[in-house]
């Protein structure tokens, strides 16, 4: 089996593409390689929803009342508990100071790392949100809704995460900082996300929601990774 070790970033030939599409490919086999990792928030995800309905009464109209806003909590603190180790691998390899000393632009090199965070994380949440979705009683109609509010802000906790994992990559066991650095700049993605699933459910208009979810999203992709590239030279140089 090879191994992937450090990542090198040496003034690739293809420049700035091909090092981000090596970051890319470099994250996603080593997170593949750490599958406990990878299945505990998704495994997290799905005990907190079955264990719900038997916490309270099993009824149809009152689960699919807090549906909504148990589906995206749940995906939320999912989010968080695989976001400590998101730079802790590179930290302690020493690949972090390899891309600081890189020739391309740190803010780039970060935006593949969180990509491979969502794919591997925000994205099999979107998927698995509506099989869910059925124990909690939602209408069928809403589960559309449901995985794309999911995958649009599952993107943006990911970007905004980034930024706490950054700054918290050299603290030892640093998951409950992390968690109230970020938690607050997470409230307007779970207002809107399970703002666009109540609306889906009542039939009324969930592009509004949605459009606000593509806002932030877009607002995070283009300032999250100076932030994230910011905090990681404050970690390892404070």
């Amino acid at each position: 089996m090879s191994h992937v070790g450090p990542l090198t970033l040496r003034e690739p030939r293809g420049g700035l593409g091909v090092a981000v599409v090596a970051t890319l490919r470099r994250d996603m086999t080593l997170k593949l390689r750490r599958r406990s990792e990878v299945m505990n928030p998704l495994v997290f995800f799905a005990l907190v929803i079955t264990l719900f309905p038997l916490g309270v009464a099993p009824e149809s109209k009152l689960l699919s009342t807090i549906a909504p806003g148990l589906l995206w909590v749940a995906a939320l603190l999912a989010t968080l508990l695989s976001l400590d180790s998101l730079f802790r691998v590179d930290f302690d390899d020493g690949s972090l100071e390899q891309m600081m000393l890189s020739h391309q632009p740190l803010a780039m090199l970060v935006l593949p790392k969180v990509a491979a965070h969502w794919l591997l994380t925000g994205l099999p949440l979107a998927l698995m949100a509506p099989l869910l979705g059925v124990l909690l009683s939602l209408p069928a109609g809403s589960y559309g809704v449901l995985s794309l509010s999911l995958a649009l802000g599952s993107a943006s906790l990911s970007l905004v995460g980034a930024i706490g994992a950054a700054l918290t990559v050299g603290v030892s066991r640093g998951g409950v900082l992390l968690s109230l650095l970020v938690l607050p700049l997470y409230i307007p993605v779970l207002i809107f996300g399970t703002g666009a699933i109540q609306a889906a459910i009542a039939g009324s208009g969930v592009a509004p929601h949605l459009a606000m979810l593509g806002a932030m999203l877009a607002a995070a992709l283009m300032l999250a990774p100076w932030a994230i590239a910011a905090s990681l030279r404050i970690s390892l140089n404070g």
